[in-house]
């Protein structure tokens, strides 16, 4: 694509589970010297997430350019946590869900951001022991980031699908490729987002909602997409935490690439019922199936593997992703089709534990090994 516009920049943040050592589960609590070491050596992109063995690295500005500052800023990022984490008898997990932990002994954060979710939510916050990613793409501005919302929604259960990793949940396989989904279901304003015509409408919803009570901060809002409330960006939400960094550049750049394509679509056709009740019943196969699933297409008539669906993504701003330096996306994408998810391996590797001979508990902890490894190793 000759002289293509300057692709949007961008910015990743991850969650990360920090696990025990030696039984491979994850602490109540964390040491306190870790967590001085950890805030002096991130500043302030640490932070604890709901729950004390939960840590988040966020990010200053969503001011990235290349698919390679992503990468170079992931890995160093985790190496540096994993070097923290080794001193403490500790490493860290980046997949949606532990495959093992007790939800019932975690201990919430003491961070104050925390509180009212527990306050308000009770048994649901306490049940959420998940990590996943968030994807911030920048919206230039005097463009509608809700009209731009619209129209990306319709492909992210498949951007859910190339991430999921989380299909075991408290020692047993959920049926579920993404059970984080599952756990995010449970939440009030969380999920697919309502619709909005424009920013002002959405502006005014939010407002409503916190002068009713209904949430108490605009990041209370917790859709699978939404413009954030800290950057002029849209932020991706739905994608589970990806142990493998070139899985989680797979459904940055694919992201990236599909608002900057949707950005330019002035006339794109306003959002239909029809298209709605296919992206719920989309939503539901990603979670479900993840890249096994059959898919509906806009119509809600014809079915699409992962794989067709992933081509049509590639005919429709596939060019215009490879001019900007997001192709690897979908080169990434097809490789995950081909040879698995993140839950395509760990369901592989319990199975195969459990064909050797592992007890149960074993199986899941060779699970959680090849996590760690995956997650530290890039």
């Amino acid at each position: 694509m000759p002289n293509a516009p300057l692709a949007p920049s961008f910015g990743v943040e991850e969650t990360y589970f920090l696990v025990d050592k030696r039984s491979r589960d994850l602490p109540p609590q964390l040491p306190e010297g870790f967590l001085q070491v950890a805030r002096s050596t991130f500043k302030d992109s640490f932070s604890q997430e709901m729950f004390q063995s939960l840590v988040r690295l966020e990010m200053v500005q969503p001011n990235l350019q290349e698919l390679a500052e992503v990468r170079a800023s992931l890995l160093e990022r985790r190496t540096r946590l994993a070097a923290i984490a080794a001193e403490f008898q500790l490493a860290p997990l980046c997949v949606g869900t532990h495959p093992f932990a007790n939800w019932h002994i975690q201990v919430p954060s003491a961070e104050p951001y925390y509180q009212p979710f527990f306050e308000d939510q009770r048994m649901i916050a306490h049940r959420s022991l998940i990590c996943g990613m968030r994807i911030h793409v920048v919206v230039p501005a005097g463009i509608d980031r809700v009209r731009v919302m619209n129209r990306v929604l319709g492909w992210l259960p498949l951007l859910l699908a190339l991430s999921a990793s989380s299909p075991l949940w408290n020692g047993r396989p959920t049926g579920l490729m993404s059970y984080r989904q599952a756990v995010c279901a449970e939440w009030p304003h969380k999920g697919i987002p309502e619709h909005f015509p424009d920013e002002p409408a959405y502006a005014a919803y939010l407002q409503w909602l916190m002068a009713s009570g209904a949430i108490r901060r605009e990041g209370d809002l917790g859709w699978h997409i939404r413009p954030s409330s800290r950057f002029p960006t849209l932020e991706l939400m739905a994608a589970d935490a990806c142990p493998s960094v070139e899985d989680a550049l797979c459904v940055v750049a694919l992201f990236r690439a599909l608002v900057a394509w949707a950005i330019e679509q002035d006339d794109a056709p306003p959002d239909s019922l029809v298209q709605r009740l296919v992206l719920k019943e989309n939503y539901w196969r990603a979670m479900r199936f993840g890249i096994h699933g059959t898919y509906l297409d806009t119509s809600g008539e014809a079915n699409l593997s992962a794989g067709a669906w992933l081509a049509r993504a590639h005919a429709c701003f596939g060019e215009r992703a490879e001019a900007e330096g997001d192709g690897q996306g979908f080169v990434r994408g097809r490789h995950v089709l081909r040879y698995g998810s993140s839950a395509d391996r760990q369901l592989l590797r319990y199975r195969e534990s459990l064909q050797a001979g592992l007890p149960r508990q074993q199986a899941l902890v060779a699970v959680v090994d090849e996590l760690i490894a995956e997650t530290c190793g890039g």
